[in-house]
Order: structure tokens, then C-alpha cells, then sequence
């Protein structure tokens, strides 16, 4: 089978396609993979930067979606059934594997490229809004790179599980027009976001981005307000005066939703039942970004760089 080789730490133009046998494995569940999706640990793996680091080479691709062509007994899955996964690695290839119970049966109104921007980007919301940062129905959320994948899910997860208010914060009026489109009731520019939301304005605010924004998000919080930090696109790691956190009452929340979820086995099945029902009726819709073919992995990987990337970027064998 093509698949995609990390053969090298030297970045994504590195990446290459290559032809080896197809993965075999009686305990997981065989994939005929139809859409995978590329996410910004693909692109520090490419350095050597992610904390998962494979033996060289290694095939990368922690989210597939597509046919079931084999299944281990006792699984609930059959061949030819359409699934969503988490491959954790090798699935940037036409076939991989994934645990059972990392593999989740695809309603049919949901699209290949819907399933493989799902998974990942949304458990990891759903975990941050309603698992750490206990969202309540009817407060107001703010939503940092409300126009990228995280940024999407946690507007169209906000406004599922009740919220009354999201605002999503973005850099350019192109990328706003992505927010509004995922759901979010009102759009401010990063510069100056402060002043366009309001001092103790907001209950939850989402961070994908971290960076010199990170005080001003903490002046936003109503009292017992929660920062969610789910990472740092921006670059560098910001840094908290405690005192705020005192004289304000307001929390800031550690999201780490892979080490947690995968050393719990079954705690994603009971994320991904908790979410179906509004994947079903729409209001969860993943926003398919860019859409590459698998010889195009170098530009996709690279592509995460710059945060020009609005939606989930995609792989298709």
C-alpha cells in the first residue's frame, strides 16, 4: 500500500511517499482508509518536537475515517462498516489500524472528511467545556482561534451544550466569516479583543493559541470564570499572576485531553455517545478545511505552519 513515511526530523518537506506492506494485526480493527485528518502534532512530529516519539521511520496519521475490512470478534464491528477512528499513528496510508474501542460506527449523513476532522478535535472540546470547565446552560463562552479546528468544534460544542452567548475571536474578517459560519453569535479581532468583549464579560474562555493575549483573556472572566488552556499555537507559553486568579475568583484549567482519555480505556466511546446525538442532528458539523491527496502530505503538514489554516485540513488516499 502508498503511505506516508516520516523518515527524518527535518519538517514537513521531508515527509515522503512510499510503498510498504499492509498493516495486519488480529486485535484491532483494519481500515480501508477513505479521509484522514492532519493536526498540528503531525507537524512537530515531522521536527521531533511531539512527546510521541516513534522509531524512524514511521508512518504518522492519528485520525482516519472510511470501511471496515477487518474486525476482531467481540468488536461490533463488521466488515464494511463506515467508521470514524483514532489510528494514533499510521493513518496517513490507503489502509490502517486502530483499537476497538477507539473505533466508532459513522452515521450516514456524515461524510468521510466530517469524520476524520471529528474525533480529535471535538472530544477534545467536549472534554475541555463540559468535563474540565463545567459549562452550565446559559452562560457565555469565548472562543480564541474561532475559525481553525479547535476553534470551530468549541463554537458548535458551546452553543449544543447550552450556551447562550459564544463570541469567537479571529485575526482577519476572512476567518470571521469562517466563525459565524461554524455558529458563533458575535465575531472580535484578536487586537483588541479586550475592549471590543468587555472586562468580566464572559464564563469560559477556550485558548487554543496561548501566546500575549492570555492576561487579557484572564480580564474578561466574570466571577468564577474559567481560562481553558488547550494549548499554544502562538508559540510561546504564557504565564499567570496568581493574584488575579484570587482577587477575581476566576480558574485557570489544564486541558489535557489525550493522556488523560487514552490511558482510560472507554472514556471515548462515552465522549463520542455524548455527542452523537447532536453529530446526527447537525448541530455538531465538523468544517472541513483544506483537502489534499496523500502525495500532497508535505503542503498539508506545512500548511499548519503559518495559522493561515481555517477549518480541519485533510488527507485523502
Amino acid at each position: 500500500m502508498r503511505a506516508i513515511h516520516i523518515s527524518s526530523l527535518d519538517g514537513p518537506e521531508a515527509v515522503e511517499v512510499v510503498e510498504i506492506a499492509d498493516p495486519s494485526d488480529d486485535r484491532m480493527v483494519t481500515i480501508d482508509v477513505k479521509a484522514a485528518g492532519v493536526a498540528f502534532p503531525e507537524l512537530l512530529q515531522t521536527r521531533g518536537l511531539y512527546q510521541l516519539k516513534p522509531d524512524l521511520p514511521f508512518v504518522p496519521g492519528a485520525e482516519v475515517a472510511g470501511v471496515v475490512s477487518a474486525a476482531p470478534e467481540g468488536s461490533g464491528l463488521s466488515v464494511g462498516d463506515r467508521v470514524a477512528a483514532l489510528s494514533l499513528l499510521g493513518g496517513f496510508a490507503e489502509k490502517a489500524l486502530a483499537r476497538p474501542d477507539l473505533t466508532f460506527a459513522l452515521p450516514d449523513e456524515v461524510s468521510f472528511e466530517e469524520a476524520a476532522s471529528f474525533t480529535f478535535n471535538y472530544a477534545t472540546v467536549y472534554f475541555a467545556l463540559v468535563e474540565r470547565g463545567g459549562l452550565v446552560e446559559g452562560e457565555t463562552v469565548l472562543v480564541h482561534g474561532a475559525a481553525g479546528g479547535i476553534g470551530t468544534a468549541a463554537i458548535q460544542m458551546a452553543k449544543a451544550f447550552g450556551a447562550s452567548k459564544v463570541i469567537g475571536v479571529v485575526s482577519t474578517e476572512a476567518k470571521g466569516e469562517i466563525a459565524r459560519a461554524a455558529g458563533a453569535d458575535e465575531v472580535v479581532m484578536a487586537d483588541g479583543f479586550l475592549e471590543a468583549v468587555g472586562k468580566a464579560s464572559v464564563d469560559i474562555v477556550v485558548d487554543p493559541v496561548g501566546g500575549d493575549r492570555f492576561t487579557d483573556s484572564l480580564r474578561t472572566l466574570r466571577e468564577h470564570g474559567r481560562l481553558l488552556v488547550i494549548g499554544f499555537t502562538a508559540g510561546s507559553i504564557p504565564e499567570v499572576k496568581v493574584n488575579r486568579l484570587l482577587l477575581n475568583n476566576i480558574s485557570v484549567v489544564g486541558v489535557g485531553w489525550g493522556a488523560f482519555a487514552m490511558s482510560r480505556p472507554g472514556h471515548v466511546g462515552k465522549e463520542w455517545a455524548a455527542m452523537l446525538p447532536h453529530l446526527r442532528s447537525g448541530a455538531l458539523r465538523p468544517i472541513v478545511g483544506a483537502t489534499h491527496r496523500l502525495e500532497d502530505a508535505a503542503t498539508a503538514i506545512a500548511s499548519l505552519e503559518g495559522r493561515t489554516v481555517t477549518g480541519k485540513v485533510v488527507l485523502v488516499p
